[in-house]
């Protein structure tokens, strides 16, 4: 990093006020008014003030050469002299000096114009950008931004961090090397934990090492430290990051994983993860990450364990027999370039040794520990969670073209199916080319027309394979009369076309397509309603509804002796009529601010089948049910501390219900909470979940989870959770009694420097 060179004090900067007189001389300067009146007690003063402006308004006086730093320098003081010989300013009361980004105070401080040498005494305080130093002596140099403070403290606002030494050398701009030092992120004069240490090295956006210390609690050691490395803000830095500990009873035994993290380069980083597991051995695992510019970034991570654990015994009906010396392994890569134009490439590559691998280590592993959702940005995390429920695992390969009016994916794709114990069945793409006409004009026309366009080379080695190609075009007419309805008919032709063939009888193989043509279209309008509340938060509320009609027609087409890839098309003669209510809030604050919240959205569904209405009884028993499920989605937000949610599938025709989903959530501004789900799936899934957090005091918070299976009448997890957490440290206990695993969690946290803790057993991912 370059050294910039600080500014020498010019007159125009120098700000002066002395002592009994109230007089502010400096030129230009805008605090200073432009009429004073001076005492004859003044004159003496006011005469070197003057002569101080001339000295530094005359440039022959000084080398002309000399370097002039970059940024402003102001002295205040109550009391202020110049030696012209050494080229010094002697300031004293309440002295204050700014300079670019940061300032000095001091009681009395001398000041070298030419080198930027500062001896500050008596109450100092400096502050070099968000971090700040106090205590009685201070050496410091403006322009290295170096210098040392005897008997101080240095603050680091980034994590809170106290370091008091009986001397703090600021070795950098933000660097600092402290003897006989004391660090904690406990607020007051007594911290409920410190540690103390001969020779203490930090760097801001770095890390900080204590050497030859001990940890104390309330001052009494608990100890002894020889080498401790704390974050000191989120520069990355080499060495060993927290290491984890762990227990599970049945599957792996004592778990402790020691990370070490190693800064390649100012683009590239990698981490070594030693995870030991007595019951199954020694795993090693590495994470490169990398960065070749703004537009390309990736990440690439792979792990290996020769397993020593004899598995045996039937899961989901999986039946596997392993002896010892099982190789385990995965691996990951994630790379997405931007190129000019709308050109980008993403891979998303993923692939592990055996469909076990995610039910062995569930309780932890990378892929579980790294899941970022859906983000999708570079370095935001793995983007599928890896735990027992996972059914199968995607490797993509995508090159993109994105136009203003089109976009065009080539895809190479290969799944594994973790359901199965071969993978020979499983349909992959290789590849798959799409292309998609977005929605506009028609040749300068009020019709509109959209295309989608795709074809796949399918492959697999056990089953149908082959080529597949589809076209599906489709033109519209939008129409509006006036502001009351909106009616949108189209039509589509969708042409599909195959080559396939089958590896149990390779010597046929079929050519053939299909044609099917579509009609329909959509009949919409919206009535709304203001209403005026003015009273208090809530000053009006819109209630929206919005009926809607839509019509499909697909005529028959025979389908039969498709290869399986090949998505069979129904016959549809259909109306689905649906509507739906939305209602608004518009809320007013104390400031008058306005803002906006949808307390409530309902939408009900139904579709009528006009071609089953119209079938032909094939027996006096037999009966038309032309009417489908009635569709209900519901969500309920009416202010900030309660929600709900639903889902609903009802058949009318038999009376049953098909699908129920449904979840409340209630919080209060204290930090209690309140969660209760039911999911149910006819004939799949019926269970509830509630979760419970309630704040016992201050510091104090206690949590419940219980989930049961109400299908097979039996608990899926309950779990329990103690939280005690004060200014500058917590502990997190909780216990966990799972289907297949019992466990304890205890995580101890120390603000500031991270969590040690041990598990026993399984722990869910909400602790």
């Amino acid at each position: 990093m370059a050294v910039r060179c600080l500014p020498k004090v010019q007159p125009h900067h120098l700000f002066v006020i002395f002592e009994n007189l109230n007089l502010c001389y400096a030129t230009g300067n805008p605090h200073c008014p432009k009429e004073r009146a001076v005492t004859n007690a003044g004159k003496p003063l006011l005469i070197l003030a003057v002569l101080l402006i001339l000295l530094f308004q005359v440039p022959s006086l000084f080398a002309a050469e000399r370097s002039v730093p970059a940024g402003p320098v102001t002295i205040e003081a109550d009391r202020l002299e110049y030696d012209e010989r050494t080229q010094t300013y002697l300031a004293e009361g309440r002295v204050l000096i700014t300079f670019e980004d940061g300032l000095l105070r001091g009681d009395r401080v001398l000041m070298n114009r030419e080198t930027g040498d500062v001896e500050a005494r008596g109450h100092v305080f400096l502050r070099s950008g968000l971090d700040t130093m106090e205590g009685e002596r201070l050496d410091f140099n403006i322009e290295s931004r170096q210098g040392s403070l005897d008997r101080g403290t240095l603050f680091i606002e980034q994590n809170n961090f106290y370091l008091t030494a009986e001397e703090i050398r600021k070795t950098g701009d933000a660097s600092y090397s402290l003897r006989d030092a004391r660090a904690t992120t406990c607020d007051g004069p007594e911290p409920d934990w410190r540690f103390t240490g001969k020779e203490v090295d930090v760097t801001i956006d770095g890390y900080g090492t204590i050497r030859d210390g001990t940890f104390q609690v309330r001052n009494v050691p608990l100890l002894y430290v020889p080498y401790l490395l704390f974050p000191a803000k989120t520069k990355r830095q080499t060495g060993f990051l927290f290491p984890r500990f762990a227990y599970s009873q049945d599957k792996l035994g004592w778990d402790v994983e020691v990370p070490f993290y190693w800064v390649l380069s100012d683009s590239a980083d990698a981490t070594f993860y030693e995870r030991y597991m007595d019951k199954r051995g020694m795993q090693f695992g590495t994470e490169f990450r990398y960065c070749l510019s703004e537009d390309s970034a990736g990440t690439v991570y792979g792990d290996y364990l020769n397993d020593s654990m004899d598995v045996s015994g039937e899961e989901d009906d999986l039946e596997r027999d392993w002896e010892g010396n099982h190789k385990r392994w995965s691996w990951y890569v994630n790379h997405e370039s931007r190129f000019d134009h709308g050109i980008s490439f993403r891979a998303d590559l993923r692939k592990i040794s055996d469909i076990w691998y995610f039910r062995d280590f569930d309780s932890y592993n990378y892929y579980s520990a790294h899941y970022g959702g859906n983000s999708g940005g570079p370095f935001d995390g793995v983007s599928f969670l890896g735990d027992r429920s996972l059914a199968s695992l995607d490797s993509t390969a995508r090159l993109v073209k994105d136009g203003p009016l089109y976009n065009a994916t080539a895809l190479v794709q290969y799944t594994d199916d973790l359901q199965r114990i071969s993978n020979e069945n499983t349909l992959q793409k290789y590849p798959e080319v799409t292309f998609s006409l977005i929605q506009q004009p028609l040749f300068g026309t009020p019709f509109t027309v959209e295309s989608e366009t795709q074809y796949d080379n399918y492959y697999r080695r056990t089953g149908y394979r082959g080529h597949f190609f589809d076209e599906y075009p489709t033109v519209s007419l939008p129409l509006r009369f006036r502001h009351y309805l909106e009616f949108t008919p189209e039509m589509a032709v969708r042409f599909t076309a195959w080559d396939s063939q089958d590896t149990l009888t390779p010597e046929q193989s079929t050519h053939a397509s299909r044609t099917l043509y579509e009609a329909g279209g959509t009949l919409s309008t919206e009535v709304q309603r203001i209403f005026t509340i003015g009273g208090g938060h809530l000053d009006k509320l819109r209630h929206l509804i919005k009926p809607e009609v839509a019509y499909r027609y697909i005529p028959y087409k025979n389908q039969d002796d498709m290869p399986d890839f090949v998505p069979v098309i129904d016959e549809t003669n259909a109306l689905t009529y649906s509507v739906t209510n939305f209602i608004t809030a518009r809320l007013k604050d104390e400031k008058g601010n306005i803002s906006y919240r949808e307390v409530m959205r309902l939408k009900l569904s139904q579709t009528y089948d006009i071609r089953e209405a119209r079938r032909t009884l094939e027996s006096p028993d037999d009966d038309r049910r032309p009417f489908g499920t009635f569709d209900m989605e519901l969500d309920v937000n009416p202010f900030q501390y309660l929600s709900f949610s639903s889902d609903a599938r009802f058949d009318t025709e038999s009376g049953e219900w098909k699908r129920l989903n449904a979840s409340l959530d209630t919080t209060d501004p204290r930090g209690d909470s309140a969660g209760i789900e039911y999911r149910y799936t006819q004939n799949s899934v019926e269970e509830v979940n509630l979760s419970l957090a309630g704040v016992v005091t201050e510091n104090l918070t206690l949590s419940y989870i219980l989930k049961k299976n109400l299908l097979d009448h039996r608990y899926i997890e309950t779990a329990y959770g103690i939280d005690y957490h004060k200014q500058c440290w917590s502990v997190n206990f909780s216990y966990t009694d799972s289907s297949d695993d019992r466990g304890f969690m205890v995580i101890f946290t120390l603000l500031g420097l991270g969590k040690v803790g041990k598990v026993s057993g399984s722990v869910p991912e909400e602790w």
